[in-house]
């Protein structure tokens, strides 16, 4: 009799969770739009007036923008440490940021960007702002929200340049990007799979661990040099002390936020893909990314989207996997193919967004990227 008052207690328990789970999610998706309201609202009273518009835009893009982009650099380090105390890994990749940013600041005497700025059409500070140029980080917080790894650098940079050639040769660098990353992966991982259909079994060893930190480190610092670019926009191309101060331990302290919450919604893009929770192929995966985009840095100044590059880095493994089957871990190609087609049709999305975005606060773009694309 006892045992069946229990089982109908806990039937009773688990029947009441679920509506109770809906109606937090409900209201946690409530809070979050009554804040994209509330941002609109800022966005519009704050935009005629630059000295205040360049604070509250760069204060939207810095959360924003790592928000979106922490699948592609600390994704994997999150989901492959997910047993370690967020503050541990907060501290460690803030401080990795704000020494990243300081060596910027102090050799380019002010720029924070690692002169990602200085090429042609992103060179000069803006001097007035319109409401869209403001608004654009709120569009990627909301394209954040819904899971979309969109590419940041064209979302935020293409609202700041008038040239259509400018926005050009970033699409044509990302485009690079994307393919050198994808059959860089296929490559690397049909070689490695017979390594890893071997060795990889059981628990890792602790020096697994210790690389892992090294490589992902490597690649946030690399990462960092290459996307500071998207938040510093909104900002003087030369930082003072005390505008440094408050753009480093703004974002500083947003990676704790968001460390806290364990990378938000967005991170269920590496989580999805085959094995990632794993710290030997989260590992490989960040070593092979961080190579990549240190050979992009020092082949231009121009701005690139990493975004491209990771989605196109996880596209070619994901396939790999999928015929090499390391460890019986890979999906069916036909799985991975969804997959792989998903994550780039959200970043064309994104590019549309951007383009949109880039005409509408100038038209005159419109006729420039005619001519650009056809000659």
């Amino acid at each position: 009799m006892a045992n069946n008052r229990n089982s109908e207690s806990v039937r009773s328990f688990f029947a009441n969770l679920i509506p109770l789970r809906f109606y937090a999610s409900l209201r946690e998706e409530r809070v979050f739009l009554a804040l994209i309201g509330f941002f609109f609202i800022v966005a519009g009273i704050t935009f005629p007036y630059a000295e205040i518009a360049k604070w509250v835009g760069f204060a939207l893009a810095g959360y924003s923008a790592i928000a979106n982009d922490s699948i592609q650099t600390i994704g994997t380090f999150i989901a492959s440490n997910e047993n370690k105390r967020w503050w541990v890994l907060w501290l460690f990749i803030g401080g990795i940021f704000l020494a990243t940013v300081f060596a910027s600041w102090y050799m380019y005497d002010g720029d924070v960007s690692n002169q990602r700025l200085a090429a042609k059409g992103f060179a000069d500070a803006p001097q007035s702002f319109s409401f869209l140029q403001i608004a654009a980080p709120i569009f990627l917080l909301l394209l954040t929200r819904m899971r979309m790894p969109v590419s940041t650098t064209f979302l935020l940079l293409s609202c700041f340049s008038a040239s259509a050639s400018a926005i050009g040769k970033v699409l044509v660098k990302s485009l690079s990007g994307y393919f050198v990353a994808f059959l860089a992966a296929i490559i690397v991982w049909v070689v490695i799979s017979k390594i890893i259909k071997k060795y990889f079994v059981g628990k890792p060893h602790k020096a697994w661990t210790v690389f892992q930190w090294i490589t992902s480190g490597t690649l946030w610092s690399v990462w960092v040099m290459q996307d500071a670019a998207n938040i510093a926009v909104y900002l003087p191309r030369s930082l003072s002390l005390a505008q440094f101060l408050g753009f480093a331990l703004y974002i500083f302290f947003g990676l704790g936020i968001l460390f806290y919450m364990k990378g938000d919604k967005i991170q269920k893009v590496v989580t999805e893909k085959s094995d990632v929770r794993d710290i030997r192929s989260a590992s490989i995966i960040d070593f092979v990314y961080a190579i990549i985009l240190y050979f992009f840095k020092i082949q231009s100044n121009i701005p690139m989207s990493t975004t491209w590059v990771f989605i196109g880095l996880l596209a070619g493994r994901e396939i790999a996997m999928s015929f090499t089957d390391a460890r019986g871990k890979g999906k069916p190609l036909g799985t991975s193919l969804k997959l792989v087609g998903k994550d780039a049709g959200y970043a064309l999305f994104g590019l549309a967004v951007s383009i949109a975005l880039a005409i509408a606060i100038n038209p005159d773009i419109s006729t420039d990227m005619f001519h650009y694309i056809f000659g």
